[in-house]
């Protein structure tokens, strides 16, 4: 597909296998799969990123630039915890941190707004620095999968993975130093404790469960 800002993956297929055109947040569960190349993520990169999807609180369900676009609508322009957490990690595992971060702080922000308890979703309106992104009424809170979000955006930060068959763990701070001196205690690794420290200038020290070899990249 390709409009005014350039080209972009279809999110779908209507019924008579036709691409539909809409701008969509669903764009960021296409990142770090391998299904797109350098090129074809950077593109999503920059989309994901611009105005119509990124409402400064996290990703809109549908581009406030698209036909149709509803701050209040469920999947036509709310913004969905969980799903701004996924395009985060995309964008970390693709390579596009820089684009990763300012997510991750609206995200932030908005946590902010609600006591720390994401809510299942909540409104899509741009709102300039600081403001406080407004609830959907029948929104649940609190709800797992936006609970989950902050763990993945944590885990997205950091640049952690676990394999635990191999016995090792992976740190590659994508972003995490924006947050330094950040010490990161309480995870679990095969039953065992995991802290991880990035300090002010974006190094890191881990404690690692013995048995297990820490991979920094």
């Amino acid at each position: 597909m390709e409009d005014a800002h350039g080209p972009y993956s279809a999110v779908a297929l209507d019924r008579d296998g036709r691409p539909v055109d809409s701008v969509t947040s669903g764009f960021g569960h296409l990142l770090g799969t391998g299904l797109l190349n350098r090129e074809e993520s950077a593109l999503l990169a920059a989309r994901l990123t611009s105005p119509g999807l990124d409402s400064g609180h996290g990703l809109r369900t549908l581009s406030s630039e698209s036909s149709g676009f509803n701050p209040y609508g469920y999947h036509t322009g709310s913004v969905w915890p969980h799903d701004t957490a996924i395009a985060v990690h995309g964008l970390v595992r693709a390579g596009f941190p820089q684009a990763a971060a300012p997510l991750a702080a609206g995200l932030l922000t908005a946590s902010a707004a609600f006591d720390a308890r994401l809510p299942e979703l909540f409104a899509g309106h741009g709102s300039p620095a600081g403001a406080r992104p407004a609830p959907y009424p029948a929104s649940c809170r609190p709800q797992a999968w936006s609970a989950a979000a902050s763990v993945l955006v944590l885990r997205s930060a950091l640049g952690l993975d676990a394999d635990v068959p191999s016995g090792t763990v992976t740190v590659g701070p994508a972003f995490a130093h924006e947050y330094g001196p950040l010490t990161v205690t309480g995870l679990q690794v095969a039953g065992h404790p995991l802290k991880v420290t990035v300090a002010a200038d974006g190094t890191t020290s881990t404690v690692t469960p013995e048995g297990l070899t820490v991979v920094r990249e």
